[in-house]
This record gives structure tokens, C-alpha cells and sequence, in this order.
């Protein structure tokens, strides 16, 4: 899957396949992810790097999150669960999420590196560098977090 396109001959060939299932939850959700990538593409007038198809499923996911939320709130579970049902094919194509052990140790070594570089213990004015560092841990692994969830154990772990 390193070469260009190969992510989207993936996910067209998946499309036929439910298509054959009769399954319309999926066939709707491929479908979506790949005018995601493909409008991507045009915008950027080139194919799509692997980091920049994760980034696109990625904020897909982010959007169906911020959505369940609204529509929990907005008392429509059944809305709800569509946009849950959806982002469990769109991670599918996304690198396994880490977990929260996995995470902190990151995290502790991102701190250890930031401190490190500025010769101090640091304080949440760096968190902004620690946040980059995490984030480059992650994408040289192939791995991914969530940024709310990096954030808040930045955030816990400058605080304790």
C-alpha cells in the first residue's frame, strides 16, 4: 500500500464487494471515503502521500465523533449510531489506534526529549512542542492517536 492510488483501488474493489452483499451502510461509506480522497487529490492537484490519505480518513472519523456527539445531544440516537457504523469501515483503512499504556510511554518520552532540549522540567508552555514531538513518534511508527486524547495526557502528565 506504499504506492499512490493503491489505498483507493483498495477501497473500490471493497466497494463492489458490498455492493454484491447488499450491504448499504458500507457501500455509502466507501463511497464517501473515496470522494474524500479523490476531492483531496484535485485540491492538491497531485496523488495523495500515505500520511495525507491517513490525515483525510482521520479527520473523517473526527468529523462522525463530533457529529455523534451533536446528535446524542440532540436526542436522535438513531442518527447516532449511522455515524458510529460509519466510522468502523472508514478505520478500517486507518492504522491501528494505539492504546492508552502505549501512549503514555510516548508520551513520557516526548517529555523526557523536550526536556532534554530546553535543560528544565517542562512546563505547559512547552506543550505545544511536546504535542509536535508525540505527533512524530506516531506517523514514523505508522501509528495514530487521537489529538484530543495526546492532548489531555500532555496535559496530565505536565500537571503531575
Amino acid at each position: 500500500m506504499t504506492d499512490a492510488g493503491a489505498l483507493e483501488a483498495r477501497i473500490s474493489k471493497q466497494i463492489i464487494n458490498a455492493m454484491k452483499a447488499h450491504d448499504a451502510v458500507r457501500t455509502t461509506t466507501l463511497r464517501l471515503i473515496k470522494n474524500a480522497l479523490k476531492n483531496k487529490a484535485i485540491e492538491k492537484r497531485a496523488l495523495l502521500t500515505q500520511p495525507e490519505e491517513q490525515q483525510a480518513l482521520a479527520t473523517m472519523v473526527k468529523q462522525r465523533r463530533d457529529s455523534i456527539e451533536q446528535f446524542t445531544n440532540g436526542n436522535r440516537p438513531e442518527l447516532a449510531a449511522k455515524e458510529a457504523a460509519e466510522i468502523v469501515v472508514i478505520e478500517e483503512f486507518l492504522p491501528k489506534a494505539l492504546d492508552e499504556a502505549a501512549l503514555s510511554v510516548l508520551v513520557a518520552e516526548a517529555i523526557a526529549e523536550v526536556a532534554a532540549a530546553c535543560g528544565h522540567k517542562p512546563t505547559p508552555k512547552e506543550m505545544g512542542q511536546i504535542m509536535k514531538a508525540v505527533q512524530a513518534k506516531l506517523q514514523d511508527a505508522s501509528l495514530r492517536a487521537e489529538g484530543r486524547t495526546v492532548s489531555e495526557m500532555v496535559k496530565k502528565a505536565l500537571a503531575g
